[in-house]
């Protein structure tokens, strides 16, 4: 063979091995298209081709982390608030991604901003604060429906940030100062209540027993002896002075009668 033979062949292998072999990481996979033709996924690994006959599509198959840029919504309730959110999604299927789409990021990216809008648009602002998890769970569903014929499957999404106006801001600092001055009140009361009940108890208590009220005195006298630096008048109960009352009786009574037997 001649020379220039072997220099023709180096440098069509030069050419045409590049062009041929191909290796593909464990996450990524190759679509191919033969004269315009779908035949097929290959990879992972090490896999020749056809060169200039053959066209490979690298997918990727890992979890893409996409953020939703904020939304103008208007609750059910006509509150304007702006939302943003993040949506978690990978390939399930590298030909319908490649084939069934023309940009399936980017038409993920679209479908999630209109779900976003709509779905949210359907809820109330206290369910848009409090309720996100549901919220969540709502917007993964009816966005993997969507996406599912492209292949790709959603497997999170996540409300990040819900902007409201301050004016709305303000209301909303209001209406809960007043519902815990509302609550306040309502714990004060029934401690009132509470409160009353047990006087009347004690009440009716005292009434059957007057030592009971004697003995309370008794227990206020200690109180007030704990104070040295303080003078203090209190009156005594009438109770006390019915014994000298009845001793003066009894010494009355005793007096008159010894006069009449003399």
């Amino acid at each position: 063979m001649p020379v220039w033979g072997i220099v023709l062949i180096v440098v069509l292998l030069a050419i045409f091995l590049p062009a041929s072999i191909k290796v593909l990481r464990e996450y990524e996979r190759g679509v191919i298209f033969r004269l315009g033709r779908l035949v097929g996924t290959k990879g992972p690994g090490i896999f020749v081709i056809i060169p200039f006959v053959d066209r490979m599509v690298k997918v990727d198959l890992r979890i893409i982390t996409m953020d939703v840029p904020y939304q103008e919504v208007i609750t059910r309730d006509n509150v304007t608030v702006r939302v943003n959110a993040v949506v978690y999604f990978r390939v399930l299927d590298p030909e319908a991604s490649v084939v069934k789409v023309l940009d399936f990021i980017r038409a993920t990216s679209q479908i999630s901003q209109t779900t976003l809008r709509s779905v949210l648009g359907q809820s109330e602002l206290d369910g848009l604060l409090s309720e996100r998890e549901r919220l969540n769970q709502i917007l993964q569903k009816t966005i993997d429906e969507q996406t599912d014929p492209w292949g790709v499957k959603v497997t999170a999404v996540e409300i990040k940030e819900v902007e409201l106006a301050e004016t709305m801001k303000r209301s909303m600092a209001a209406q809960a100062e007043a519902e815990r001055e509302r609550r306040a009140k309502i714990i004060h009361a029934e401690g009132e209540l509470q409160a009353s009940a047990k006087l009347a108890e004690a009440g009716h208590i005292i009434g059957r027993e007057p030592t009971t009220l004697q003995l309370r005195y008794l227990e206020t006298l200690t109180n007030i002896a704990a104070e040295k630096n303080s003078t203090i008048i209190f009156p005594l109960p009438i109770n006390i002075f019915e014994a000298f009352t009845n001793m003066s009786k009894l010494g009355k009574a005793l007096s008159s009668g010894e006069e009449e037997e003399k």
